[in-house]
């Protein structure tokens, strides 16, 4: 793997810290000459920095952003869709606008148990069965309505395992109970769920996925990404295909499951989102057609 530094911190001239550290044979560098912003580089093996003695701040900043530091411009990849879906226009065309703050607030919390439900209901099963059926599951449980959900009483739950208005499966129906706790306490916390997501930071997505994970019931993976994309939230969908992408442009070397890789892809997508002022929906996309 070859990094391209691009910071003045990690310049040809040597660092002069006398903090030695151990560094990985198999990482190497590209390092910029001694003008940081020249296009011309010279590769060296990352070890031979040992000579240099760095100090551990820039070995850090090194081995931590190695994977931004060696992908693509969004732009560059923007290209490679562009190619493969003829034009720009038909990558973007289906990507829908995401939901602005005030209207993500004003949603009301049965809405947000509601596609919670619904996503989860939808996830390793057929979509369109859950559609088809989605009348009776707002009917069987009185509308999502938060309060009566989070008491949701052993007779009811065993009612609901019985009503074939429904999917019955018990471990799902036993989640909207445990996701109504849920919402309701950070709708407390916050003044109403949908305050909460519209005022959490994109630039740190990743840790709204681990919020739903964490404390939610089932919403982890895929489930809390579709969950926040169809509720109308301004995020990444860690598609195969997406992964894909983030695997070729170095940013992480399998499917993300670790926080740490989490943050890589997080970094990640704030750079582009930098570098062009796209959402990260279209960004997303992008990286999808890229590959799939």
């Amino acid at each position: 793997m070859f990094l391209i530094l691009r910071s003045p911190m990690l310049s040809s001239d040597p660092c002069h810290c006398r903090n030695r550290v151990t560094i990985s044979k198999k990482v190497f560098a590209r390092k910029l000459c001694r003008d940081w912003s020249c296009t011309h580089h010279r590769t060296i093996p990352l070890a031979e920095l040992r000579l240099f003695q760095p100090c551990r701040a820039c070995v850090s900043f090194l081995c931590t952003n190695r994977g931004m530091l060696l992908m693509r411009t969004i732009n560059d990849i923007l290209a490679i869709s562009a190619e493969r879906k003829g034009g720009e226009a038909a990558v973007l065309e289906s990507v829908e606008l995401s939901a602005d703050a005030a209207t993500l607030a004003a949603i009301p919390d049965d809405r947000w148990l509601s596609q919670m439900t619904r996503s989860i209901f939808q996830a390793g099963f057929n979509w369109r069965v859950v559609d088809n059926m989605w009348l009776g599951f707002e009917t069987a449980f009185h509308g999502f309505d938060i309060g009566r959900c989070a008491m949701m009483s052993d007779d009811w739950f065993d009612a609901l395992c019985r009503d074939t208005a429904i999917v019955r499966y018990p471990q799902k129906i036993r989640s909207v109970q445990q996701n109504a706790v849920f919402i309701q306490e950070h709708s407390a916390r916050h003044g109403g769920f949908g305050r909460m997501i519209a005022e959490w930071p994109a630039s740190d997505y990743a840790a709204l996925l681990e919020l739903l994970k964490k404390e939610g019931n089932r919403l982890g993976g895929s489930t809390g990404q579709y969950f926040l994309r169809f509720m109308g939230v301004d995020g990444y969908i860690l598609s195969r295909d997406v992964v894909a992408r983030l695997i070729a442009e170095g940013v992480i070397d399998k499917p993300p499951t670790s926080k740490s890789a989490m943050r890589a892809v997080q970094a990640a997508m704030n750079e582009w989102q930098v570098q062009s002022g796209r959402s990260l929906k279209e960004i997303s996309r992008i990286l999808a057609t890229s590959c799939g």
